[in-house]
């Protein structure tokens, strides 16, 4: 095949390996790839999974897929791969073809020797963002004998990272009960004690009487929508949660705080957590995993952790 983005997508999915974690094979999002900027691979342990952010040409897109089924063959693949799927994230419904073998809508997968259900097919996200791996890593080595609370917790893989880690209870909150349904299934699938985990079903900006009784907190994570239509604007609501922190974190509280639009700077936390909340300090901003390569890290994920400042 000719030097083209088509070949370099395949060259580099040839050097990966079949493991049975859930990885991203391939992120051409941080734009390290020209010409695949607009596409993601992730194997989901028997499943490939191809997202297309954008819409290509028909002939483009075939040629994907039959030379993904060519891939597949020549690297021995075939017993291992049950589906090859490809999802048109640019399309309303993010609707999925299915290249080859039948979809598993409901896949539970690994990571990090924790388990979670996904959802595919159903909606554009599968109910877990990988690259928060490292972030959730982290939760879990910090949570110990903690008090959490989880905002925007989505399916709580946080959550679930910090019950692993040994935290005495975690507090999620988030607009959408049938998120916070599957974090509790989460939780299930990794024989957690549901007594020490709290899922609130609330908008938060209505639900601080709610999450203020249920603390104080050791840790909190804040990791939010870019944007929610009706309810959570990055840029002007960020602000309003800082500001809070001071009566909902013990006199040793933690905070990670997160944010992944790229338009957005790790700058803008350090300064608004100044601002809004001058009893935390800055500590560290947390790796982003090496398979999500970015030309610029002010446009990757951030997560930035901030402690009281009575805290060395």
């Amino acid at each position: 095949m000719t030097d083209t983005p088509l070949a370099t997508l395949l060259q580099h999915l040839s050097q990966q390996t079949l493991t049975n974690e859930l990885s991203r094979f391939f992120h051409g999002r941080g734009r390290s790839y020209p010409g695949l900027e607009h596409i993601t691979v992730d194997w989901l342990q028997g499943q490939l999974l191809v997202s297309l952010f954008k819409e290509h040409e028909s002939q483009w897109v075939e040629a994907l897929k039959s030379e993904l089924l060519i891939l597949i063959e020549a690297q021995g693949w075939t017993e291992r791969v049950s589906a090859v799927l490809l999802q048109h994230r640019y399309a309303t419904g993010s609707p999925i073809d299915v290249v080859h073998g039948d979809l598993s809508a409901m896949p539970v997968v690994s990571e990090q020797g924790l388990k979670f259900g996904l959802s595919l097919g159903a909606k554009q996200n599968m109910g877990l963002f990988l690259d928060m791996r490292l972030g959730r890593q982290w939760v879990k080595s910090q949570a110990k004998d903690k008090r959490v609370l989880n905002l925007f917790s989505y399916t709580c893989g946080f959550s679930v990272a910090a019950l692993a880690g040994g935290a005495d209870h975690v507090v999620n909150l988030d607009m959408s009960k049938a998120a916070l349904k599957q974090g509790k299934v989460n939780h299930q699938l990794n024989g957690h004690d549901l007594s020490k985990v709290s899922f609130l079903g609330h908008e938060l900006f209505k639900s601080w009487g709610k999450v203020k009784k249920l603390g104080p907190y050791d840790l909190i994570i804040i990791d939010p929508p870019s944007f929610q239509k009706g309810s959570f604007a990055l840029t002007k609501d960020y602000q309003r949660i800082l500001r809070r922190l001071g009566d909902l974190l013990t006199t040793q509280g933690v905070v990670l705080a997160c944010v992944n639009s790229p338009q957005v700077s790790a700058q803008f936390l350090i300064d608004e957590m100044a601002r809004e909340a001058p009893q935390m300090h800055f500590d560290a901003r947390l790796p982003n995993p090496p398979e999500f390569p970015d030309i610029d890290e002010d446009s990757n994920l951030k997560c930035l952790v901030f402690k009281t400042k009575n805290i060395n």
